[in-house]
């Protein structure tokens, strides 16, 4: 499905800029993937569009519906991470080229900490990530004690941290024996990550009846 991410130690994930974001509207999401070395690997990119996406993405930040493709090179699509609408335990259900169940990531119960699940295609837990109090930028992906996988989102200068979403993430693998499949889920985790985390300046109207 991916076998270049068989090669890979590092990443980076790093999103890409929309002007419209200095204004606080909220826009669709792109990435680009690249390696340590620069090279770009991937693209990834929500689906939502028109003007009914427009207004669910202003409204309902990261509780709406919708769906980011990744494409490779070539842009040729790759996998799809589908985001059914939910309030509570968000997930992201990933699937290959030819719909493949992949596997998903859930959100879990935490009040104090960032926790989230990743759960195989047969629905077994293979990762479970906590985002410790002293690091709230650096997810590990824990299986059995060990680390298997980590990513941690990055400065992206003061700029861009005050008035716009655009958000660089590291995403390493630490174990060689990770899966293809659990690399994948490791990456989409990567966005997960940044749409349930840290997508937070264009949300408005609904979501802030919530917060107050």
């Amino acid at each position: 499905m991916l076998p270049m991410l068989a090669d890979q130690h590092r990443m980076y994930v790093q999103q890409v800029f929309e002007m419209a974001e200095l204004f606080g509207l909220e826009t669709r999401n792109k990435y680009r993937i690249r390696d340590e070395n620069g090279r770009d690997l991937l693209y990834a990119a929500e689906q939502q569009k028109g003007v009914l996406g427009f207004l669910f993405r202003q409204l309902f930040g990261h509780w709406r519906s919708f769906e980011v493709h990744f494409f490779d090179a070539a842009r040729q699509p790759v996998m799809r991470g589908i985001h059914p609408f939910r309030f509570f335990f968000q997930c992201l259900e990933l699937r290959s080229r030819d719909d493949r169940l992949i596997g998903t990531i859930e959100r879990q119960f935490s009040i104090f900490t960032k926790r989230f699940h990743v759960h195989d295609a047969q629905g077994r837990v293979v990762l479970e990530v906590t985002s410790p109090l002293w690091k709230v930028w650096t997810f590990p992906f824990m299986r059995g004690g060990r680390e298997q996988a980590r990513v941690a989102k990055k400065w992206s200068g003061l700029g861009s941290e005050l008035f716009t979403d655009r958000d660089n993430f590291l995403v390493e693998y630490l174990e060689r024996s990770l899966t293809e499949d659990e690399r994948a889920l490791v990456l989409a985790a990567a966005i997960y990550v940044d749409l349930m985390y840290f997508e937070v300046k264009g949300e408005g109207g609904v979501i802030n009846l919530f917060r107050n």
